[in-house]
């Protein structure tokens, strides 16, 4: 049969090792699959179409297995390959029986009845199998789990009923000749394609356990994501010729992408070896940087540490060894014998089993070094050059509150009192023209056109104080490179969201004013659990800027598929839809939320509004701001496009998100109802739930397409545009080696309009890390209380008490805490030596 493109050269830096095991594991495997019925007579394998014993010797799983899992000893070895050899057979077999037929209403049943074979408690009465399948399940089951902790055998039962009833999705897109968008794919192929289970697989064959308070932290989750994508993605590239020229199969990324950017196979199979690369390299940077810094705050002992360790080093075995099965195996489409060595043919060159590393090919492609080079090669501030905004897909009606003229007017004086318009010199962030002319209130207004004005003015506030954070922590701490500082400063606004809604620090500037008192306003009426849900909201968008900083100071733009998944959270997407399902129906079960279905509709809503944001704020964040940090870049640097065809790709990847909300939201969400055989009050809950998204969709990509956010794009005197980055020691406890910058004049940037220049705000103060130019004026000139040789602390108090404004809201302390000594110390030396320093 012709191949439908060349295989490519594949990234894998390390070499595969072999179990000297491997032959016992053979017989043992043969012996028990002939065991479980899943290799004998037509009765016992109920299908004698799926396997003979000559397909399960070509197949060699033990190979795959000694491959993989190198250094545990014969009896895991034995209890690994058996099941591999389960799990092979399951896929063949649901095939046949499921997939071909197209019978959706028995491979549902046929799915939800292997739960039972998976008690996470032992000693129970087990159930009895009626198929192979069942059977083999059964004893794999029994021989693994006993020896592993309860928190491990929830994420081992999770990780298999996911690789057994994600199947549906595949099923679901054969009858209907649906191919996934991009995204939508790496997603559901982790759960399809059971990596996530392999890896805790080796977590069992090493003998060793991440710890479970951390494994569910962005480290050890990306470590698993990286690994499970890569293993899928490589299985893509060698079975695109039998699953989906011979099976029918649609769910193989080089299908998707061909289909998706209308390109050939061979081209589509390049870029999906490119994000394999990308996924590899991704999975290296996490175990290098991420982990270490993981281990030391979470106070891990060093046996846990060396636990994880081994862990990592078990997912790089079984890169390594699966790339070297999959190059041997009968089930793959097989390398070009010249292309596998790329060795002159006169030079004597090793083979056989264990010789990998003597016929590797040092081409860019096998060494990594195109994708490393378009990550690493990004030069801030650019000019980007004549582009086109394109068209957007946005489907859904806009509505607005009937409130909204009441509550931009409130947003406007809520603003002053949390600081967040005040002129400060050198942390000049907003002024209060800039924040009439972004118009939260109207995305708001959009968002929940039907709730009470309260909400409304509610979630107005909230949008404002996180685009203002989202501004704030970049200007303070990206441009200075100060991660420690950053992580320290984020790590410390959690103290204002307070479970039990009790006592916290006194706020020292407008992003912890404007928390403390949207918390207070928001978490008193929730219940506890829903209090605990939104709070993990708010810090998970806290913690991603925290990721962001990362990548600048690496200067590395994010892998694809981290970039896409950090997004969500980045853009806080999944806590702007939650002001408006605050309290979520009783009726309703919360293990609905966690379903395929609900998770599907939230995450296609945020891909697709976040990536119109990416497109909006190109310009701005690309040539005014030196960010990296968005996904027309990602896309442009990643296949290397002009500008203007990553925006296009980027508008289209946005497109099929929404797409996708619409195909669930019609396709799946009443099967999904019928399912949980929700009462006709949690059917009309649920639905307004999704309604919400839908309005949140809505609300917020019309907001991005008429405010001037992102269309007049002014510089301040910050002068984020173009601004040298810090070249001395930053952190805490350097403020000192800048005393010097103070003094110098900063020219005014000629892009500012000169009625901005002029526009006068009452200036505030503020202290903490990044508040030593607060009180400097803007002009300038002296600030009030330097000019009248008063400390910035008494020329805050005034008329109102410390700590609080005269509305009674929380307002930042003067001119105290950390990072604010040098702005006290240039006070006094302007002042004695009569000129001012420059912000």
């Amino acid at each position: 049969m012709k191949k439908p493109y060349k295989l490519p050269d594949f990234y894998v830096p390390y070499p595969a090792r072999i179990n000297p095991h491997l032959e016992s594991a053979r017989a043992h495997s043969k012996a028990w699959a002939y065991e479980m019925g899943i290799l004998g007579s037509e009765k016992d394998a109920r299908n004698s179409a799926v396997w003979d014993e000559s397909d399960f010797d070509a197949h060699d799983y033990a190979l795959l297995c000694a491959y993989t899992h190198p250094d545990c000893s014969s009896s895991e070895l034995d209890l690994i390959t058996d099941w591999y050899v389960w799990v092979f057979w399951f896929d063949d077999d649901f095939l046949a029986l499921f997939k071909r037929t197209k019978d959706m209403a028995n491979a549902r049943d046929y799915l939800i009845r292997l739960r039972a074979f998976m008690p996470i408690e032992l000693g129970g009465a087990p159930a009895e199998p009626q198929n192979p399948v069942e059977r083999a399940l059964q004893n794999l089951w029994a021989r693994t789990v006993p020896s592993k902790s309860i928190a491990w055998r929830i994420r081992f039962a999770e990780s298999t009923r996911n690789l057994l009833e994600e199947c549906v999705w595949e099923l679901a897109n054969i009858q209907e000749g649906r191919v996934a968008n991009p995204i939508e794919y790496i997603e559901m192929r982790r759960k399809v394609g059971g990596a996530p289970w392999s890896a805790d697989l080796v977590e069992h064959a090493a003998g060793v356990e991440v710890p479970a308070h951390v494994a569910a932290l962005r480290p050890m989750r990306v470590l698993k994501d990286a690994f499970s994508d890569a293993v899928h993605l490589r299985n893509d590239l060698f079975s695109y010729q039998r699953e989906v020229e011979s099976e029918g199969e649609m769910a193989n990324c080089v299908l998707v992408l061909q289909r998706f950017l209308g390109v050939e196979p061979q081209r589509a199979a390049d870029l999906t070896n490119d994000i394999l690369t990308s996924r590899l390299q991704q999975f290296e940077n996490t175990a290098l940087i991420e982990v270490p810094i993981l281990c030391v705050e979470n106070g891990l002992s060093p046996i846990e540490a060396t636990e994880i360790g081994l862990y990592v080093k078990g997912l790089q075995d079984w890169q390594s060894g699966g790339h070297e099965w999959h190059m041997r195996s009968s089930r793959y489409m097989k390398v070009d014998e010249d292309d596998e060595s790329g060795l002159v043919r006169s030079i004597a060159v090793p083979t056989g089993t264990g010789t990998s590393a003597a016929r590797v090919k040092l081409s860019p492609g096998r060494l990594g070094l195109d994708v490393r080079r378009r990550s690493f090669s990004h030069i801030a501030h650019q000019p980007i050059g004549p582009i086109e905004r394109p068209a957007f897909y946005q489907p859904f009606p806009v509505r607005f509150h009937p409130k909204l003229d009441a509550a931009r007017q409130t947003l406007v004086d809520w603003s002053r009192r949390m600081g967040i318009v005040h002129d400060i010199a050198g942390l000049c962030v907003w002024d209060e023209q800039e924040l009439i002319d972004y118009d939260f209130a109207l995305c708001a207004a959009a968002c929940q056109p039907d709730d009470s004005e309260a909400a409304l003015d509610l979630t107005s506030a909230w949008f404002t104080w996180a685009t203002y954070a989202d501004d704030y922590f970049p200007l303070v701490y990206a441009r200075a490179r100060d991660l420690a500082g950053g992580k320290r400063y984020i790590a410390g606004l959690s103290a204002f969201m307070p479970l039990d809604c009790g006592a916290t620090p006194p706020p020292s500037d407008p992003v912890e004013c404007g928390l403390l008192d949207l918390w207070r306003r928001t978490a008193g009426p929730l219940g506890a659990s829903e209090r605990k849900r939104f709070r993990s909201l708010v810090q998970g968008m806290l913690d991603s800027w925290v990721w962001e900083l990362v990548n600048h100071v690496e200067n590395r733009i994010p892998d694809p598929v981290d970039y896409v998944e950090m997004r969500r959270q980045t853009f806080g997407a999944e806590f702007g839809m939650s002001l408006a399902q605050l309290s979520i129906d009783p009726s309703v079960p919360q293990e609905i939320f966690r379903t395929r279905t609900l998770r599907a509709l939230v995450n296609s809503a945020a891909d697709g509004i976040s990536l119109i944001n990416d497109i909006v704020s190109y310009r701005k964040e690309i040539e005014v701001e030196g960010e990296l940090n968005n996904g027309v870049l990602v896309v442009k640097q990643f296949m290397e496009l002009s500008h203007q065809q990553a925006l296009d790709t980027v508008r289209d990847v946005s497109a099929a998100r929404i797409r996708q909300f619409e195909y669930v939201r019609k396709n799946e969400l009443p099967t999904l109802i019928e399912q949980f055989e929700l009462s006709p009050r949690g059917q009309e809950s649920l639905l307004r739930y999704v309604m919400s998204i839908q309005n949140w969709i809505a609300g917020v990509a019309h907001w991005h397409f008429v405010v001037k956010r992102y269309t007049e794009l002014r510089v301040h005197p910050h002068a984020t545009g173009g601004g040298r980055i810090p070249s001395g020691p930053v952190g805490l406890g350097s403020a000192a080696a800048w005393l010097n910058a103070l003094g110098q004049t900063r020219p005014t940037p000629s892009a500012q309009k000169p009625s901005d220049a002029a526009r006068t705000v009452p200036a505030a103060r503020f202290s903490g890390i990044g508040s030593e130019g607060s009180a400097i004026a803007r002009s300038g000139q002296p600030s009030a209380a330097a000019a009248q040789g008063r400390t910035p602390q008494a020329a805050a108090q005034g008329s109102a008490p410390a700590g609080a404004s005269a509305a009674g809201e929380p307002t930042p302390q003067a001119g105290l805490g950390l990072g604010t000594a040098a702005l006290r110390l240039a006070a006094q030396l302007s002042q004695r030596s009569g000129s001012a320093p420059s912000s």
